[in-house]
Formats: structure tokens, C-alpha cells, sequence
């Protein structure tokens, strides 16, 4: 029987000098300092720190910069530039300035008015109509002033509060310096090559140079009664008159002008593709709002829930009936199946599409990093930006949402089944091409199907963007549920837009519980 034997971690024997010097060339400046220092935090056993750093607590970000603990410095100096905003304005700030200008603002409206009533009355008018507007300036012209003498009596409790906020933060850093340093020797013992130590002058320089840049200004904009212009706006007029002679144009108008030139000289060139494009995405359309729309809404019912219950099974039918049985008897039956239409049309193009481009990807390392930065874009592009090129190129209506719509919803197929294909195991592929397998075969007859989980996993969550883009695409003249629910903002019209969108829940639900349930069905065979 083997003897185990349990060591207290309180038992285990350190090599202190050599841990000494270990966080000697991880200190640099100081080490016996610091050696120490981390003793002491390691020998802890409460919550509240043992040491305390003065250093850390003179210079706060300096020090933080000078060691490389850049989480330290930006935090700090972040507390610091509001406690010295604080002490600023309760020192040689003006916290009254605001109710001044606007009392100043108020007379002077005030003696106006007055002005007006003097010059009606030596003409024999009524004056009262002028006298009233002004008592009542000049009325709120003193609330203005007395408040301003409040604000500016509270100055010296501003201060008090600026200082032991400084206070604080100081005696935090203070305390708190070793602790965070201490972290970081235990990261740069981990991983010496990335992570920063010892002491460095151009760290240093640098933190110098983020400290003036960053807190003189920020203290001076909010403490200054009436900091200069150029801190509050930028100077884009004054910086595009260097570039454009015109005193009316600017970089932004200049550049958005040249933008709409190469645009419409782009659609004018293109427009023989771009038709063609809209027809065939049209052709696509037509035929499934034939399908859905112009059969009989029984047959279209009846079809779904079979389609529903030979996929998925009763419970995702009865389901399926209720929420066609929801659509059909609130009206929304022939805007869903437009909607069911257009989603259609788009998912069938991006799964003809991104399927092939994704085994490609997933094949060609090379091909998918030439891809990934169009994929991101296409990913994270706000939805509202690609209604602009596509109204500029296509038109509005349906079949440019739906080139909208493919934009917003290729890149997950084409992402997950490129995982899927990279997932494939080298040892299954070497098999089969070992038992005669050809290029082809490899592909349809192995990787596919391995990698079939992911594939439809980016089938559905296409699908699910895509339905996303319904309302969206109501902007450009996309019809189904999309224009309910733009009617329905419009007219703030509540009832409405909360029925129709949970038409566009029950669509969107239908849809992927049938896919689902198919994958599911599928994989458990």
C-alpha cells in the first residue's frame, strides 16, 4: 500500500535568497525594498495591506508609470484629475458662473423691455404690455444671482471635499502599490518576455508626457469660468480652410461631395449588373411569394405543420399551429408570408453561397485570411450603412432588402462551416484517402458530414439575422411585418407595433424550432 502524505502548504520550504533576488531583477531600483515588501504580503493572512509604499503615494501615476503597472496608472490618474477638479473649483473655480451668465442675459432682456415700455408711454400707449415681460425677467434675473451666490458659498465645501478625496485616493495608493506590483512580479515570473519590470526612463518620459497632456487640460476646462473655444469644439472649419480655399467648404462636406460623384459615376457604369442582380434576386422572390402567397392559405397551413411534424415532432406542430393560427386571425397572415418570402429568398442565397465559400475557407487558410477582414466588416457595419450603397446601386423595394438582408446575414454560414471543415480530424481524412477515397469523395462523403453541426449552426443563426433585418429593411421600401412595425412608430401607434412584433417573434420562433428539430432528428439517426 502506498503511503500518501499530505504537506501543509505551510510546510513547504522556500528558497528566500533566491527568491530575493528573483524579485531584485524584477524590481531593478529598490529590490531590497520590494523584496520585503512582497514578503510581508505573502506572510499576510487579513484583508488590509501591511505595507506601505510612499513612493507609489508621492508620485501615484509617475510611480506606476515608472514600474510598467499601466492598469495602475490610468486608474489613478483618473481619481487624481477628479479630486484636483475639485480643488479646483472650490479653489479658483466659479461654480456660480452659470446662474451669472444667465441672470446677465435676463437683465439685459429686462432693460429692454423696459426701454420699450418708457418709449410706448411717451407715446401715449398702453406700456403694461411691455412692463410685465420685464418684472418678470428682472424677477428671475435675482433667483439667477441669489443662486449663483449659493453655488459660490458652497466653494469652500467643494474644496474640503476635493482634498480628502485626494486624500484618499493617495493613502489608497499608498497602501495598495505593493499589493498591485506584487501581481505583476507574479505575471513577469509566468511570462518574463511580456510582461514589464524594473525601471525605465522611457516609461517614465512617457507617463510624464500622458500626465501633462491628459490632467492640466481637463482640470482647466472644468474649472475655468470660460475656458477658451478650442477645448470645447474642434476647429474643423478653421483646420479645412487650409485645404479648400472656399469659406463655405469644409473637409467633411468636400469629401462626402467627391463620394457622391464616384457613386452615381459607379451606378451609371454598373447598371446593366446591378439590374441584372435585382432581377435575379426578384426571380427568387417572385417565386416564393407565388408559393406562399398565392396558394391557398389551408394548403400553406396545412404544409407547414406537417413540414413542422415530420421535422421536429408534434410538440414543435402544435406550436407551429397555434402561431400560424395567431398570424392568421389578427390579419397578418399575407404581410407574414411576405415576410416568410423575404427571409426565404435571403437564406436560400446566403446558404448557396456561403456553404461552398465556407468549404473553401475551411479548406484554404490562405483564401479565409483574405476573407476575414470582409467578413468583419460585413459583421460589424452598422445595418443602417448598407441601406446607403444599396439605394445608391440597386433602388428601393424588396429585392434591395433582400441584398441588404445578405449582407447582414452571410458571414455566420460562411464562418461556422469553415470552422466546421477546420474541425474535421487529420486521422479520419488520412483514412479514407488511404482506402481510395478521391478529392470528392473526401468532401461529401467525410468532411461534410462531420462537420454538418456546425454548417447548420451557421444555417440558423443566418436565418435568425436575417429576420432581424425585416424592420430594418422597411427603411428602403421592404414590405411583410417590417412595414407594420415602421407604420406603427410612426403613428406611435402601440397597440399595433406590440401585435406585429410578436408576429415577427412567432415567425422567427416557428423557424427555428422546425430547423432545430430537424438537425436534432438528424444527428440522433
Amino acid at each position: 500500500m502506498t503511503d500518501m502524505t499530505v504537506t501543509a502548504a505551510s510546510q513547504i520550504e522556500v528558497d528566500r535568497a533566491e527568491l530575493d533576488a528573483s524579485i531584485s531583477r524584477f524590481a531593478g531600483s529598490n529590490g531590497e525594498y520590494y523584496a520585503e515588501a512582497f514578503h510581508k504580503i505573502h506572510e499576510a493572512t487579513g484583508v488590509v495591506p501591511t505595507g506601505f509604499n510612499l513612493a507609489a503615494m508621492l508620485l501615484g501615476p509617475i510611480w506606476a508609470a515608472m514600474r510598467g503597472v499601466w492598469g495602475f496608472f490610468w486608474g489613478f490618474l483618473i481619481l487624481e484629475v477628479i479630486a484636483w477638479v475639485q480643488i479646483g473649483r472650490g479653489a479658483w473655480g466659479n461654480p456660480g458662473a452659470e446662474y451669472l451668465e444667465r441672470a446677465a442675459s435676463q437683465s439685459e432682456r429686462a432693460a429692454s423691455f423696459t426701454e420699450r415700455a418708457e418709449a410706448a408711454r411717451a407715446a401715449g400707449e398702453d406700456p403694461s404690455r411691455f412692463e410685465t415681460p420685464a418684472a418678470n425677467l428682472a424677477r428671475a434675473a435675482e433667483r439667477n444671482l441669489q443662486a449663483a451666490e449659493a453655488a459660490n458659498a458652497e466653494a469652500f465645501t467643494i474644496l474640503m471635499v476635493g482634498l480628502a478625496l485626494l486624500l484618499v485616493i493617495k493613502l489608497v495608493e499608498g497602501f495598495y502599490s505593493n499589493v498591485i506590483y506584487e501581481k505583476q512580479y507574479s505575471r513577469w515570473r509566468i511570462d518574463p518576455e511580456r510582461v514589464e519590470a524594473g525601471v525605465s526612463t522611457q516609461r517614465l518620459l512617457l507617463g510624464i508626457a500622458l500626465v501633462l497632456a491628459i490632467a492640466p487640460l481637463t482640470i482647466y476646462k472644468f474649472t475655468a469660468s470660460s475656458p477658451i473655444e478650442v477645448l470645447n469644439s474642434f476647429p474643423e472649419r478653421e483646420v479645412s480652410q487650409v485645404f479648400f480655399a472656399a469659406d463655405n467648404q469644409t473637409i467633411y462636406s468636400g469629401t462626402a461631395n467627391w463620394m457622391d460623384e464616384q457613386i452615381d459615376a459607379a451606378a451609371k457604369a454598373g447598371a446593366g449588373v446591378f439590374d441584372s442582380v435585382t432581377a435575379g434576386v426578384r426571380a427568387v422572390l417572385d417565386t416564393l411569394t407565388l408559393a406562399l402567397i398565392g396558394t391557398p392559405w389551408p394548403v400553406v397551413m396545412v404544409v407547414i405543420c406537417v413540414v413542422a411534424w415530420r421535422a421536429a415532432g408534434p410538440r414543435v406542430a402544435i406550436f407551429t399551429a397555434a402561431a400560424l393560427a395567431y398570424l392568421a386571425l389578427l390579419g397578418f397572415w399575407e404581410v407574414s408570408m411576405e415576410t416568410v418570402a423575404l427571409v426565404g429568398a435571403a437564406v436560400l442565397i446566403c446558404v448557396t453561397v456561403g456553404i461552398p465559400l465556407g468549404i473553401w475557407f475551411g479548406k484554404s487558410a490562405r483564401a479565409y485570411k483574405g476573407a476575414e477582414p470582409v467578413l468583419d466588416l460585413m459583421q460589424t457595419l452598422p445595418a443602417f450603412v448598407y441601406l446607403i450603397p444599396i439605394i445608391a446601386f440597386f433602388g428601393t423595394g424588396n429585392p434591395p432588402g433582400i441584398l441588404a438582408t445578405i449582407i447582414f446575414g452571410m458571414p455566420p454560414v460562411i464562418r461556422l462551416t469553415a470552422l466546421g471543415m477546420r474541425g474535421v480530424p487529420e486521422s479520419i481524412k488520412e483514412a479514407a484517402v488511404a482506402f481510395g477515397a478521391t478529392r470528392w469523395q473526401l468532401l461529401k462523403d467525410v468532411e461534410v458530414p462531420l462537420a454538418l453541426p456546425s454548417i447548420m449552426a451557421g444555417v440558423n443563426q443566418t436565418i435568425l439575422m436575417c429576420l432581424s433585418m425585416v424592420v430594418i429593411i422597411s427603411l428602403i421600401g421592404g414590405g411583410g411585418l417590417g412595414k407594420e412595425i415602421l407604420d406603427a412608430l410612426q403613428y406611435v401607434a402601440k397597440g399595433s407595433g406590440l401585435l406585429g412584433g410578436l408576429a415577427i417573434l412567432f415567425c422567427a420562433m416557428v423557424i427555428d424550432r422546425i430547423v432545430q428539430g430537424a438537425f436534432r432528428r438528424a444527428d440522433q439517426k
